[in-house]
């Protein structure tokens, strides 16, 4: 008699606890379920878990839409010119053709799989206006690189951290660094969630008062003043052609109780990539990079790449793990193989070896918290059986 194979490990799953579903229903019970006082208090907390209240911090509701926020309120626009990561998932790039300007793709840097600075500067030219680094699979890019290069060049800088929470970069949390803007994620795999979600972080007040009004419909006053207050306070003024990227309450709900949760979330992951790390040693697998010093990577990805000599693709291992039930994913199809920026902008493979060459060896195990030990050593000795 077979033994009955093992249920399905999915890629990822979101850790939601009985303080979230409480929040929930309350949020529901209490009448007010689109953007009012928990998202309100979420922007409190976000900026008190950074530790520095001072900040703006902008609940939307996601990563895509803070992105375009930042680079609308930095004035990027047709004739300008955005430099990013050709090693990233298409909304990074595509918010700046919202805006009607153009994206320079480059390279990465193959040991951190983090957008080289060096090729950032040589993609520098007369319309260049900001630059957008990922932090890629939640370890932090070379930061004091590219401040450097937008000190110098006169550019913005808009952190893409949708994988980034908490990540640290020279013992400070992303989110406080010296760039103009900073973007998080709460999509649903993300190392907290709100389901879909985002928060914008800056320092600067005319930004945050620009994306505040572009956030809802352009409107130039609160909405939720607007509908809360007790006294008749029904005028408003739309003083530009806005968008609809406000979080609901409802979002926001889990949101208050994820963030509490976010520093424990990060050890539980370290935890599984060093399992991972232990697994993988000796064997022909590049294991992902680790941050230099004390700083502390997210682990929102575990990215493993395969060296030349693996007895096994990437594809073929990706198909023998999922037959063995365990879920897998790929990060990323880099864009200058998409037909849309390949086509726009002319791209070629062998002008991004670095990425080219780790999108044919990677793939991203399971990581989340839910994950048991068990579960950690099936995926573990399942890749070990595959490629020895």
């Amino acid at each position: 008699m077979t033994e009955p194979k093992p249920p399905f490990l999915p890629f990822a799953l979101p850790d939601i606890g009985d303080e979230e579903i409480a929040e929930v229903v309350d949020t529901l019970r209490s009448g007010w379920v689109t953007t009012g006082p928990k998202a309100k208090r979420f922007e409190a907390d976000f900026a008190a878990f950074l530790g520095d209240p001072s900040l703006h911090c902008i609940a939307v509701n996601s990563a895509t839409a803070g992105l375009h926020l930042a680079l609308e309120a930095l004035g990027i626009g047709p004739g300008d010119e955005v430099i990013t990561t050709t090693h990233t998932f298409t909304a990074t790039a595509e918010v700046v053709r919202y805006l009607g300007a153009d994206v320079k793709l480059v390279d990465i840097d193959p040991a951190t799989m983090n957008i080289d600075p060096a090729a950032v500067e040589a993609a520098i030219g007369p319309r260049t206006k900001a630059i957008v680094p990922v932090h890629y699979a939640g370890l932090a890019a070379d930061m004091g690189a590219l401040e450097a290069l937008a000190g110098e060049y006169n550019l913005k800088l808009v952190e893409d951290a949708a994988h980034a929470l908490p990540t640290t970069y020279a013992n400070r949390l992303v989110g406080t660094l010296h760039s103009d803007a900073t973007v998080f994620s709460f999509y649903a795999n993300k190392t907290i969630t709100t389901g879909e979600g985002g928060m914008l972080v800056t320092r600067s007040d005319a930004l945050a008062a620009r994306a505040k009004v572009m956030r809802l419909h352009g409107i130039s006053r609160d909405a939720f003043d607007r509908f809360s207050a007790t006294v008749p306070s029904w005028y408003y003024e739309i003083v530009a052609p806005g968008y609809k990227y406000n979080l609901t309450d409802i979002a926001a709900a889990l949101g208050l109780h994820q963030l509490k949760k976010a520093h424990a979330f990060r050890t539980r992951r370290a935890e599984i990539a060093a399992a991972y790390d232990r697994a993988f040693a000796g064997l022909p697998l590049i294991t992902p990079p680790h941050p230099q010093g004390a700083d502390q990577h997210a682990w929102h990805l575990y990215v493993l790449r395969l060296a030349d000599h693996a007895p096994i693709g990437r594809d073929a291992l990706i198909e023998a793990l999922f037959a063995q039930g365990i879920g897998c994913s790929v990060h990323y199809i880099p864009l200058h193989l998409q037909p849309y920026w390949r086509d726009r902008y002319g791209l070629q493979a062998h002008d991004f070896p670095h990425s080219q060459h780790a999108y044919g060896q990677m793939l991203s195990l399971p990581l989340y918290t839910r994950m048991t030990d068990a579960d950690v050593q099936r995926v573990a000795d399942a890749v070990v059986r595959l490629v020895s």
